[in-house]
Protein backbone atom coordinates (compact mmCIF):
# COMPACT_ATOMS: atom_id res chain seq x y z
CA UNK A 1 0.00 0.00 0.00
CA UNK A 2 1.55 3.30 -0.99
CA UNK A 3 2.26 5.34 1.86
CA UNK A 4 -0.87 7.78 2.93
CA UNK A 5 -0.42 10.40 5.19
CA UNK A 6 -3.83 12.41 7.46
CA UNK A 7 -4.34 14.45 4.50
CA UNK A 8 -4.60 11.69 2.52
CA UNK A 9 -7.62 10.48 4.08
CA UNK A 10 -11.32 11.11 3.62
CA UNK A 11 -14.39 10.36 5.47
CA UNK A 12 -16.60 7.27 4.44
CA UNK A 13 -13.18 5.39 3.09
CA UNK A 14 -13.02 2.22 3.91
CA UNK A 15 -10.00 -0.40 4.50
CA UNK A 16 -10.75 -4.62 4.51
CA UNK A 17 -7.79 -6.66 6.35
CA UNK A 18 -7.00 -10.37 5.54
CA UNK A 19 -8.41 -13.26 8.28
CA UNK A 20 -7.23 -14.93 11.40
CA UNK A 21 -8.04 -17.91 12.51
CA UNK A 22 -8.41 -18.33 16.29
CA UNK A 23 -6.95 -21.94 17.68
CA UNK A 24 -7.81 -23.45 20.96
CA UNK A 25 -4.54 -22.57 22.44
CA UNK A 26 -4.11 -19.43 21.09
CA UNK A 27 -7.48 -18.66 22.60
CA UNK A 28 -5.78 -20.05 26.10
CA UNK A 29 -2.15 -18.81 25.87
CA UNK A 30 -3.46 -15.20 25.71
CA UNK A 31 -6.29 -15.41 28.48
CA UNK A 32 -3.58 -17.19 30.39
CA UNK A 33 -1.29 -14.35 30.49
CA UNK A 34 -4.13 -11.60 30.09
CA UNK A 35 -7.65 -12.77 31.08
CA UNK A 36 -7.81 -15.92 32.96
CA UNK A 37 -11.62 -16.05 33.48
CA UNK A 38 -12.69 -19.87 33.28
CA UNK A 39 -13.89 -19.29 29.99
CA UNK A 40 -10.92 -18.37 28.21
CA UNK A 41 -8.40 -20.71 29.93
CA UNK A 42 -10.61 -23.96 30.96
CA UNK A 43 -12.51 -26.24 28.29
CA UNK A 44 -14.43 -27.73 30.97
CA UNK A 45 -15.20 -25.31 32.43
CA UNK A 46 -16.21 -23.15 29.65
CA UNK A 47 -18.68 -25.70 28.50
CA UNK A 48 -20.24 -25.54 31.70
CA UNK A 49 -20.79 -21.61 31.68
CA UNK A 50 -23.30 -19.29 30.28
CA UNK A 51 -21.66 -19.45 27.09
CA UNK A 52 -21.27 -23.68 26.67
CA UNK A 53 -17.75 -23.71 25.58
CA UNK A 54 -14.69 -21.46 25.13
CA UNK A 55 -13.98 -18.41 23.59
CA UNK A 56 -11.64 -15.75 22.95
CA UNK A 57 -10.70 -12.76 25.93
CA UNK A 58 -12.81 -9.65 24.16
CA UNK A 59 -9.14 -8.28 24.25
CA UNK A 60 -7.59 -11.04 22.53
CA UNK A 61 -10.34 -9.42 19.64
CA UNK A 62 -9.98 -6.18 19.90
CA UNK A 63 -6.09 -6.60 19.66
CA UNK A 64 -6.28 -9.11 16.67
CA UNK A 65 -8.60 -6.44 15.23
CA UNK A 66 -6.31 -3.64 15.45
CA UNK A 67 -3.16 -5.67 14.39
CA UNK A 68 -5.09 -6.38 11.32
CA UNK A 69 -5.81 -3.02 10.54
CA UNK A 70 -2.05 -2.10 10.75
CA UNK A 71 -1.27 -4.89 8.28
CA UNK A 72 -2.56 -3.59 5.99
CA UNK A 73 0.10 -0.78 5.80
CA UNK A 74 -3.13 2.09 5.55
CA UNK A 75 -1.28 3.99 8.63
CA UNK A 76 2.42 2.69 8.28
CA UNK A 77 3.88 5.75 7.07
CA UNK A 78 2.27 8.10 9.28
CA UNK A 79 0.89 6.96 12.52
CA UNK A 80 1.73 9.17 15.59
CA UNK A 81 -0.11 6.66 18.28
CA UNK A 82 -3.58 6.65 19.86
CA UNK A 83 -5.24 8.67 22.86
CA UNK A 84 -7.93 5.71 22.90
CA UNK A 85 -10.94 4.45 21.11
CA UNK A 86 -14.49 4.80 21.95
CA UNK A 87 -17.87 3.23 21.99
CA UNK A 88 -15.88 -0.08 22.13
CA UNK A 89 -18.82 -2.88 21.84
CA UNK A 90 -18.34 -6.88 22.36
CA UNK A 91 -20.86 -8.24 20.13
CA UNK A 92 -20.64 -11.94 19.92
CA UNK A 93 -18.11 -14.65 21.22
CA UNK A 94 -15.53 -15.44 19.35
CA UNK A 95 -14.61 -19.39 19.34
CA UNK A 96 -11.88 -22.04 18.39
CA UNK A 97 -11.79 -21.88 14.88
CA UNK A 98 -13.77 -18.48 13.98
CA UNK A 99 -11.91 -16.91 11.62
CA UNK A 100 -11.55 -13.19 11.83
CA UNK A 101 -11.86 -9.78 9.73
CA UNK A 102 -12.04 -5.96 10.16
CA UNK A 103 -13.43 -3.29 8.16
CA UNK A 104 -12.52 0.42 9.10
CA UNK A 105 -14.33 3.16 8.35
CA UNK A 106 -12.68 6.69 8.32
CA UNK A 107 -15.38 8.71 10.35
CA UNK A 108 -14.28 12.03 11.27
CA UNK A 109 -10.93 13.98 9.74
CA UNK A 110 -9.60 17.22 12.33
CA UNK A 111 -6.49 18.42 11.75
CA UNK A 112 -4.61 20.04 15.07
CA UNK A 113 -5.51 23.70 15.95
CA UNK A 114 -2.37 23.45 18.18
CA UNK A 115 0.23 21.73 15.92
CA UNK A 116 0.32 21.82 12.47
CA UNK A 117 2.19 18.60 11.28
CA UNK A 118 -0.47 16.23 12.72
CA UNK A 119 -4.12 15.89 12.92
CA UNK A 120 -6.56 13.74 14.88
CA UNK A 121 -8.57 10.22 12.74
CA UNK A 122 -11.76 8.72 14.21
CA UNK A 123 -12.02 5.19 12.32
CA UNK A 124 -14.91 2.83 12.63
CA UNK A 125 -13.75 -0.40 13.10
CA UNK A 126 -16.11 -3.54 12.81
CA UNK A 127 -14.89 -6.92 13.60
CA UNK A 128 -16.60 -9.90 11.79
CA UNK A 129 -16.18 -13.60 12.03
CA UNK A 130 -16.43 -16.02 8.88
CA UNK A 131 -20.58 -16.01 9.09
CA UNK A 132 -20.01 -12.69 8.38
CA UNK A 133 -21.74 -11.68 11.98
CA UNK A 134 -20.23 -9.01 14.13
CA UNK A 135 -18.32 -9.77 16.80
CA UNK A 136 -16.79 -6.09 18.00
CA UNK A 137 -17.07 -2.65 16.93
CA UNK A 138 -15.40 0.45 18.20
CA UNK A 139 -14.36 3.83 16.74
CA UNK A 140 -11.12 4.30 17.35
CA UNK A 141 -8.83 7.57 17.53
CA UNK A 142 -5.50 7.75 15.89
CA UNK A 143 -3.00 10.69 15.53
CA UNK A 144 -1.58 11.10 12.09
CA UNK A 145 0.91 13.13 10.67
CA UNK A 146 0.75 15.64 7.66
CA UNK A 147 2.60 15.62 4.46
CA UNK A 148 5.17 18.01 4.56
CA UNK A 149 4.39 19.80 2.23
CA UNK A 150 0.79 20.84 3.65
CA UNK A 151 2.14 22.09 6.70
Amino acid sequence: MEDRFFDDFAIGERFSTRGITLTESAIIDFATRYDPQPFHIDVEAAKASNYGGLIASGFQTLALGFRMVLETGVFRASSMGSPGFDELRWLKPVRPGDTLRTVTIIKEIQPSKSKPDRGVVKHDVIVTNQRGETVLTGTFVIILKRRRDTV
